[in-house]
């Protein structure tokens, strides 16, 4: 394979994954699976430690170079990158225009993605069942307690960018999810279609920070606590379905700073003078179910390496 095609491939799979990372429920780390690269991400993310720091520092950028893998690193971010702006306005296009359809795709997503997330726990005992209990219990305290409005502050942010990108490390947990759980996954969309730079900045600088901290922290977890992990991980999802139900009653606001709570449909009718679209919202989950049925099937079928060492 030349180096020009080893370099589109690779940018091919960073579009994969950023466009995976764009949509609440489909993990970017899943199609890093199927691509044959995460591993190889790991790795390559992991290395970036006070060793290649202090390489980087003195000037021996060639050495920090392949230390680091940067080349393969900055490919898939290429991709990465393409993708989020290439989807960033047709995401806010149907939140707005499409609202019903477009969480119930979203819905379908994490509902079947718990399923499979759950199925990579080998051993249930007590500790496992509280950690799922408790994953649920704050999601869906977050979801319906809590005001769905957010800090809009520069630290929150930062917090937000942190907390996502672990979607692109550990495969079957979206971090565009758990963007909208945090009431800042439009408020990300629309930064990316207006280029807010300075806002972009925050998320940019909070990513960075919480994929470097995050993979150290999450090869710890796994390696120590996975059954645990992956619970309460899997709650987080569960608990969270509701803030995700495709008919809400709006109180105040929109958008992302909307404060709703779910309904039936028939309430929803009723509230909005407006069809609930049921046949719709069901075509639509069952098209996020396939999609993530299908992605999974696929991974699984792989003979790929880099699976069978992630597991335990």
């Amino acid at each position: 394979m030349s180096k020009v095609t080893e370099k589109i491939l690779l940018t091919l799979k960073g579009i994969g994954i950023g466009a995976a990372n764009v949509i609440p429920g489909v993990s970017g780390g899943t199609i890093a699976f199927l691509t044959g690269i995460y591993e190889r991400l790991i790795n390559s993310l992991k290395s970036f430690n006070f060793k290649t720091t202090k390489l980087l520092l003195s000037g021996k950028f060639r050495q920090w170079a392949k230390e680091t893998d940067f080349a393969f690193l900055f490919y898939i971010l290429l991709g990465i990158v393409i993708s989020a702006f290439s989807l960033s306005k047709l995401m806010l296009y149907l939140l707005e225009n499409e609202p019903i359809a477009t969480w119930s795709f979203f819905f379908g997503l994490v509902l079947v993605s718990c399923y499979y997330v759950l199925k990579e726990i080998k051993k249930w005992n007590i500790g496992v069942f509280i950690s799922l209990a408790i994953g649920i219990a704050i999601a869906v305290w977050v979801s319906l307690a809590s005001p769905s409005e957010t800090p809009d502050t520069w630290w929150f942010i930062l917090i937000a960018g942190a907390v996502s990108i672990c979607g692109m490390i550990l495969p079957g947990i979206s971090g565009s999810f758990l963007l909208v759980l945090m009431v800042k996954y439009e408020d990300l969309m629309r930064s990316i279609s207006e280029l807010d730079i300075k806002r972009l900045l925050l998320y940019v600088i909070g990513s960075v920070a919480g994929i470097l901290a995050f993979s150290h922290l999450l090869g710890w977890l796994l390696k120590n606590l996975y059954n645990q992990t992956i619970a309460l991980l899997t709650g987080f999802m569960a608990g969270s379905l509701i803030k995700i139900w495709p008919w809400q009653q709006v109180l105040q606001g929109v958008g992302d700073k909307a404060i709703s709570h779910p309904i039936t449909p028939a309430k929803y009718q009723l509230l909005n003078s407006a069809s609930p679209q049921i046949a719709t919202a069901i075509i639509m989950a069952i098209i996020g179910i396939a999609l993530v049925v299908i992605l999974e099937s696929s991974a699984n079928t792989s003979n790929s390496p880099t699976k069978k060492s992630t597991k335990r």
